[in-house]
């Protein structure tokens, strides 16, 4: 969505509102892709004291698989964006929380996007104490054990072993 700040000096508040939805279906994200709902964005332009400020709410229904044990996990991502907006020729200034224009419109879906990719989680677990799979077996350990000997044995000391009694 394209909001022209030119608008913003006509609006009669000193500020425009936005609601609107993008579709990221096709995004990928850690090899996924989470976004099968589309994205909604809320928020405003506002003009304070001749500051232009968008403030925003990314929500997302997110569609992931958990790190451990590979189960569906279904999750709300809000995302709060608070951006002071400047022209392109006030670059001088370097701050997270300032972003240059170049002319007169503002591509709200090239802020919004970026920011809620960078806030997403690199793992996600279906809950907390996920015991996740056997790594010889692959059955799922949140089920129950699966009765697999995990002792691994350094090879080096393997023939140690022949010393030890027979069991």
């Amino acid at each position: 969505m394209t909001i022209n700040l030119k608008d913003l000096a006509a609006s009669p508040q000193g500020r425009i509102c936005f609601d609107y939805t993008i579709d990221l279906s096709a995004e990928e994200v850690n090899f996924e892709r989470p976004f099968p709902v589309p994205v909604r964005v809320v928020g405003q332009v506002s003009d304070e004291a001749g500051m232009i400020r968008l403030q925003a709410q990314v929500e997302a229904e997110v569609h992931t698989r958990c790190a451990r044990c590979a189960r569906p996990v279904v999750y709300e991502k809000n995302v709060p964006i608070d951006f002071l907006l400047v022209s392109g020729a006030a670059e001088d200034e370097e701050s997270d929380d300032v972003i240059a224009v170049e002319g007169d419109d503002v591509e709200l879906d090239g802020i919004a996007v970026p920011e809620l990719l960078l806030d997403m989680e690199m793992a996600v677990l279906c809950r907390e104490d996920c015991r996740g799979l056997c790594p010889k077996c692959g059955k799922d350990l949140n089920e129950g054990p699966c009765g697999c000997d995990l002792r691994q044995v350094d090879p080096r000391l393997e023939a140690l072993k022949k010393l030890l009694p027979p069991e």
